[in-house]
């Protein structure tokens, strides 16, 4: 048997007297990839973030190589033992160059310390090129689109020729050609002798890709498989210690009248969207499908305020509205809850209360001041009705899991009076039963009569959830159907008419 690359035994964890991982165990061999899968909250980063000296253990045996490690790690330290992780949240300075992201602290640098500019950017070059990237190394980060930038992260690790490759989320922001070459890369590594450990909510990649899949739930391991010898429902009963009988829970409801209308949209922003019309009923859920940069973020971007419209028109119930600003959306009933939570949606230095309550001040202050109780009352219904999983509603929000992130995003308008609910890619990076979840919340603002739409690269999740599809490509609408009359193969079809 080939020597173990990694393997972690007895391990415990705990923040602040709440435990997140206890008795977890775990090992890696050299040329297989490993899944590390589970709900959100499971456990699964916490343990990964231990290994590569993010965080400390509480107690348990840590072998890398087949080395007893005695001492706390540090990420220098993990670094220099050969393991690299590409964290599910972009950890990259947007001022920065590609090159100079890539290698951050590892600078090519000539005698005197002067950078040689030149030949890291040719360095960094030859990585973006195994991963068939065509960008400029010279390029600000902050000018390209969260996918190229999740492929930066990517090409961050592969420079450090790390032996242990630790993958969180690696494909939540990918496009499909971008997956299929991350995928080649991952099989190159492989064939190199490296260990990959592969977490991902996205469970019919796995096949691809995976040999063996070990299984957290609420912080405790579960059971490690040969993925050949399992099924994808078993994983997920395992995962969520139920079954789980349906994976889209679509209800039909009576379409009302028309809640909005959007007429020849235009905006410069991002890819740019050009002349686009469509109409939002109560009652109705409205999918925007599409590839990558096909311009659904910058439609519902500019809807909401938060990017100017240079042409075109919207109208609120019957009534032509100016939406300058988020703000104003949110006055209007008009509320959206955006593709990167962390960065647009939550306050992650701040608690979970003053979260969900930011947009409902006037609800919760009396002359200019926070009623505090009234405060806690309303957060701990929200917290109770999404089911919430926090040890308490003061908890900061960066401590929760991405799932509960995510419906505190929901939360924060369900205090509101809505009258048009907008999701930004509702369920990406979340757990199976966590999106289940997620969906019956978007029934509920269906029967209450709430115009909903929402963005998703998920097909599955598009002809599952929706009663309509808008199919953008270019920037530009290329076509419209009634859900239950397409299929993927004619979305994709149209979300490629250039």
């Amino acid at each position: 048997m080939a020597e173990e690359l990694l393997r972690a035994e007895h391990i415990n964890k705990a923040f602040s007297g709440v435990v997140a991982l206890q008795d977890v165990q775990f090992d890696l061999k050299p040329g297989e990839v490993h899944a590390l899968l589970g709900e959100n909250g499971a456990g699964k980063s916490t343990l990964m973030k231990i290994i590569s000296g993010v965080y400390t253990r509480d107690s348990g045996d840590l072998f890398i190589n087949g080395e007893q490690i005695n001492h706390d790690l540090t990420p220098h330290s993990a670094q220099h033992m050969g393991i690299g992780i590409i964290h599910q949240e972009l950890n990259l300075c947007p001022h920065l160059t590609v090159a100079e992201n890539i290698f951050l602290n590892r600078e090519f640098a000539v005698a005197g310390g002067v950078l040689n500019k030149k030949k890291q950017n040719e360095a960094a070059k030859e990585y973006l090129s195994q991963l068939n990237l065509e960008i400029d190394p010279a390029t600000v980060t902050s000018k390209l689109p969260v996918s190229k930038q999740q492929m930066m992260e990517i090409c961050k690790t592969l420079s450090l020729n790390a032996r242990i490759v630790i993958m969180d989320e690696p494909t939540s922001a990918l496009t499909e050609k971008e997956i299929e070459d991350l995928f080649s890369v991952i099989a190159l590594l492989k064939q190199q002798g490296k260990g990959i450990i592969y977490i991902s909510h996205r469970l019919e990649e796995l096949s691809r890709i995976v040999d063996r899949v070990t299984i957290l739930r609420d912080g405790r391991y579960v059971r490690t498989l040969n993925f050949g010898e399992t099924s994808l429902p078993e994983i997920i009963s395992l995962m969520v210690g139920r079954t789980l009988t349906e994976k889209f829970p679509r209800i039909e409801t009576p379409r009302g009248e028309k809640v909005l209308e959007v007429k020849h949209l235009s905006s410069p922003h991002g890819v740019g969207v050009k002349d686009v019309s469509f109409e939002l009923y109560k009652g109705e859920i409205l999918a925007f499908a599409g590839l990558m940069g096909a311009g659904r973020t910058e439609t519902v971007r500019a809807i909401s305020g938060a990017d100017k419209m240079s042409a075109g028109e919207v109208i609120l119930n019957g009534k032509p509205v100016k939406i300058k600003s988020p703000a104003e959306a949110i006055n209007m009933g008009l509320f959206c809850a955006p593709e990167d939570r962390k960065r647009d949606g939550l306050c992650v230095r701040m608690t979970l209360a003053e979260n969900i309550t930011m947009p409902s001040l006037d609800v919760i202050s009396k002359f200019g001041v926070i009623m505090k109780k009234l405060e806690g009352e309303k957060t701990a219904s929200m917290v109770k009705s999404l089911r919430i999983k926090t040890p308490g509603i003061n908890q900061y929000v960066r401590n929760l899991s991405g799932g509960n992130q995510q419906k505190v995003v929901v939360g924060k308008w369900l205090m509101r009076n809505a009258q048009v609910v907008i999701f930004d890619e509702p369920t990406r990076g979340i757990d199976v039963a966590s999106k289940i979840e997620i969906y019956n919340i978007i029934n509920d603002l269906k029967k209450n009569g709430i115009g909903v739409m929402f963005v998703s690269s998920e097909l599955p999740e598009v002809l599952g959830m929706s009663d309509r599809v808008i199919v953008m490509c270019n920037g530009k609408i290329t076509g419209e159907f009634i859900t239950r009359d397409t299929d993927q193969e004619k979305i994709l079809h149209y979300a490629t008419q250039y």
